[in-house]
């Protein structure tokens, strides 16, 4: 990422990772991981969004990595993982189960939490082996499994063919983003956070998003638009909490209760009152405390287990 688009201090700068690592996808992709904390605390592995980096989840590492050990990557394309001319919904799940097995112990299990289309990563992989063998809960945050652009309410009109239209041609526009102006803040917040959210998260969101390249905010929008992962919900066999904002326009709180609705062990709905679609960054206690919460249920719980058992 840029040093001129990167955030520098604060509770949205980027923390350094203990180690870095490359996976390596099923087609050769290499794909950037970091990791936080402990070597041999709980794992938390965590998947950005649509261009986005590891940089979105600075706050959650922040905290995490004190008694965690955090493992967060760059989707291909994104942040340091390079672009590569194969973008789809398995791509998306190659990469996720490469980072699975080049960062967890055979056997070993972990809870994901996906933003976005980190979150559509997870669906995407829910029926693979090592994700089934390495998955012990998983985080849907702010994400949908098909119909996103139908149902995004980014265009301030009913919905319909023309709303659905001038969505597609916004989203998945060419134009290069630039720099990070004042003008570019009001339209990014208008977007994809609620209106009470606070300046620094803001430009924290902005400068993440513009160091995206422009042909990897383009593909990736297309693969989005013909999104269909609701098989993958059905599969996703593990326990998983949704969390969505009420001011969420790109994946709206209906897509978060068909989730909910859908998933064979859903362990709850939080809908956020007034915040947007960046979830993590916009309410980021509330996003860290989900996912202690599903480590202490999901991995403290079953390691007691095995300890006593094994006694």
């Amino acid at each position: 990422m840029s040093r001129l688009l990167s955030v520098d201090s604060g509770p949205y700068a980027p923390p350094a990772p203990a180690r870095e690592l490359t996976a390596v996808s099923a087609d050769g992709a290499r794909l950037h991981v970091e990791i936080h904390g402990p070597e041999t605390a709980p794992a938390v592995v965590l998947a950005h969004g649509w261009t986005c980096s590891t940089a979105f989840w600075a706050a959650q590492i922040r905290d995490l990595a004190a008694d965690h050990r955090v493992i967060a990557y760059d989707q291909r394309g994104h942040g340091r993982s390079p672009a590569s001319p194969a973008c789809t919904t398995d791509t998306l799940a190659d990469d996720l189960e490469a980072v699975l097995e080049a960062t967890l112990a055979p056997g070993e299990q972990a809870v994901i939490a996906g933003h976005s289309m980190g979150g559509m990563t997870v669906m995407a992989a829910s029926g693979r082996t090592a994700f089934r063998e390495h998955t012990a809960a998983v985080l849907l945050c702010s994400t949908g499994s098909s119909r996103l652009v139908a149902a995004s309410t980014v265009v301030p009109m009913r919905p319909g063919r023309l709303r659905t239209w001038l969505t597609r041609r916004i989203l998945g526009s060419r134009a290069p983003l630039g720099p990070v102006t004042p003008l570019a803040r009001r339209i990014l917040k208008y977007g994809t956070m609620g209106p009470g959210s606070a300046p620094d998260m803001v430009e924290a969101c902005a400068r993440i998003v513009h160091a995206c390249p422009r042909t990897v905010r383009y593909t990736w929008s297309h693969v989005l638009d013909l999104l269909d992962l609701d098989h993958g919900v059905r599969e996703l066999d593990v326990p998983a909490a949704v969390v969505v904002g009420t001011a969420d326009r790109l994946t709206p709180p209906v897509q978060a209760r068909a989730l909910a609705a859908a998933l064979p062990h859903c362990t709850g709905l939080t809908e956020l009152p007034g915040i947007g679609h960046m979830t993590p960054v916009e309410a980021p206690e509330l996003v860290t405390g989900t996912i202690r919460e599903l480590v202490q249920a999901h991995i403290r719980a079953h390691n007691q287990v095995v300890s006593e058992e094994s006694a």
